[in-house]
């Protein structure tokens, strides 16, 4: 009877996951993001399709508890004089934003649907509030969290979060069903909560996790975390206030602790579990039945909710000298509702601002808005880099110079320095323009041109070249543009980047004069200060170095030797890198 009772809670803990590791990898192979995974995953086990889950509600109520830890984690990284020199984007970007599409959509509700001004107000408001899971998890899958435009989506966030209490407030003053003073007895209430996290966030988080390390038990310690996590969002719940919000309070906090990492890694696991059940649960909680039977008004207030909203976003973007580029993206971000939507529109139904239908509605809307939003970021993206601008871009044309370098990014710049050190006369070219205008403010001239098109060789020069540094990041590339240079150009020596042993051995075989992985030289020197550090002699370092790189050669010239043995021709190999084999043991350190 146990076992029974153990396999009806296990099982659909085993669906859920068995659903995320199917589709999550499945739409990020096909480039639609995990988050679009997720929601594809719940709908297919959810009430709507197969009906393997009934209580998406529930289910999703509990998972929000990974959108507050990833705001609790969010805090950890912004400590409080940070926060506050972000206070003119989260009360300045944030509330035009929030007050500029508000208005938008509430408008937008009356004049095209016929929506009364309560409805059309509490249906916008919904949308206005972004959902800060799906908008923070892009920004982390792409690094953009800690860049200037990342933080600015991170105190809109805030400011959303922080604007649900009011709103709730206001959906209390327009309910029919009860007074108007409790909404801002319910703000009084939720300020009280705030300053009381405050004190204790300042005064007591500090000692309280001083107190858990004494006892030298890292479960302990996790414990700990989960409890000032789950501990605040529940004050905050209690208060009327969003959960997130106050468990990011406590990250700020918390932010200039000792602790800070060792509570980060402790959180991190479960911050990852829950906000992917997040997702599935929103994407269970879509009614194909609703859409089925209105689909006519979903898709016109999706449409003309989006629209409304995107105009507003991308206005103010630029109002507040974002370029057109920033702004774009930032409205790709932010066209979609949020799961604050689902507390305002449940809090307006019970107080007869809106009827189950219209919520069922405006909840639909929503959870299509989230689920379209990784599709509309990938194709502004694709958008975007189809218009690159090429303003302060020059193209290749008549370029002169005793060495022609292709590919200016990290490795190309660094092999430049020695040239330009002895004035060496270089033509650089690079496919990349926002690159190009990066090295154009630090004086740095490089013409825009694809190293792979004959053509633009010619222009850059090639055929005058004493050499051809190849520094490009594409192997294949790389490899094309020597086939190219070896045929058409055969006065210049060949001197390239090669990704790895492979395309070393690619390389020689095609007759380059010179190669050398990208990671080589930093890897024999992390090597000998290794043992430097331990204590060996400069002379045994040198020795044992010298001997890796003497035996790579050897055994790259073998690999190279034995695929050509069948030809008609022997190469010259220059050294290489990485050992195949351990070194044979040295002498100890010198005492």
């Amino acid at each position: 009877m146990a076992d029974a009772s153990l396999g009806q809670t296990i099982a659909p803990a085993v669906v859920l996951m068995g659903a995320a590791v199917v589709a999550v990898p499945l739409f990020r192979r096909l480039g639609l993001g995990s988050v679009l995974g997720y929601f594809a995953a719940g709908v297919l086990v959810g009430p709507s399709v197969f009906g393997l889950f009934t209580d998406a509600r529930s289910i999703l109520h509990f998972s929000e508890l990974g959108v507050v830890m990833f705001l609790f984690v969010i805090g950890l990284e912004l400590r409080p004089l940070k926060l506050w020199a972000m206070r003119g984007q989260i009360f300045g970007l944030g509330f035009a934003q929030v007050a500029g599409a508000i208005a938008a959509l509430a408008l937008t509700g009356v004049a095209a649907f016929g929506l009364p001004g309560p409805v059309a107000f509490v249906a916008g408001a919904g949308f206005v509030l972004s959902s800060t899971a799906v908008i923070m998890s892009v920004l982390q899958d792409r690094g953009e969290i800690s860049s200037a435009e990342g933080q600015k989506s991170v105190a809109i966030l805030l400011f959303e979060d922080l604007m649900i209490v009011p709103l709730l407030a206001v959906v209390a003053v327009l309910s029919p069903l009860s007074e108007g003073g409790a909404g801002w007895t319910g703000v009084a209430v939720a300020t009280a909560a705030l300053l009381a996290l405050l004190a204790v966030s300042r005064w007591g988080l500090n000692p309280f996790f001083a107190l858990l390390a004494r006892a030298r038990t890292r479960e302990v310690l996790t414990a700990g975390a989960l409890l000032v996590v789950l501990g605040t969002a529940l004050l905050m719940e209690v208060a009327g206030l969003s959960m997130a919000m106050g468990a990011f309070l406590a990250g700020v906090m918390l932010s200039s602790s000792s602790y800070r990492h060792q509570i980060e890694s402790d959180i991190e696991p479960f911050r990852g579990l829950l906000m992917g059940l997040f997702f599935l649960a929103v994407g269970m909680s879509l009614d194909l039945a609703v859409v089925a039977a209105e689909w006519p008004l979903l898709l016109s207030l999706l449409a003309a909710f989006t629209v409304a909203k995107g105009v507003v976003v991308y206005a103010v973007a630029r109002l507040f000298r974002a370029s057109r580029r920033q702004a774009l993206h930032r409205t790709s971000m932010f066209l979609q509702g949020g799961e604050f939507a689902f507390v305002l529109y449940a809090a307006a139904t019970s107080g007869g601002v809106i009827d189950l239908r219209e919520n069922a509605l405006f909840s639909t809307v929503v959870i299509l808005s989230m689920a379209l939003t990784p599709l509309l970021m990938i194709a502004t993206d694709r958008l975007l880099r189809a218009e690159a601008s090429m303003e302060g871009v020059d193209a290749a044309r008549d370029l002169t110079g005793r060495i022609l370098l292709i590919g200016f990014g990290r490795f190309g710049q660094i092999a430049s320095q020695a040239l330009l050190a002895k004035g060496v006369d270089l033509a650089v070219i690079d496919r990349d323009p926002e690159r190009i205008r990066d090295a154009g403010r630090y004086g740095f001239k490089v013409y825009f041109g694809d190293g792979a098109r004959l053509d633009v060789l010619r222009h850059s020069g090639a055929g005058a070249a004493d050499a051809i540094m190849i520094c490009v990041d594409d192997p294949k590339a790389a490899t094309q543009i020597v086939e190219l240079a070896r045929h058409e150009f055969p006065q210049a020596k060949l001197l390239v980047r090669s990704r790895d042993r492979g395309h070393a051995i690619e390389l020689i075989r095609a007759g380059v004069d010179y190669q050398i992985r990208e990671t080589v030289e930093a890897a024999y020197r992390m090597g000998a200060e290794g043992l430097r550090t331990l204590g060996f002699a400069d002379v045994d370092v040198d020795e044992v170095v010298e001997d890796v790189r003497r035996r790579d050669t050897e055994r790259l010239a073998e690999q190279v030797q034995g695929d050509l043995m069948s030809g008609s021709h022997r190469l010259i190999l220059q050294p290489a890198a990485e050992p195949l084999t351990p070194p044979p043991a040295h002498r100890r350190p010198q005492s």
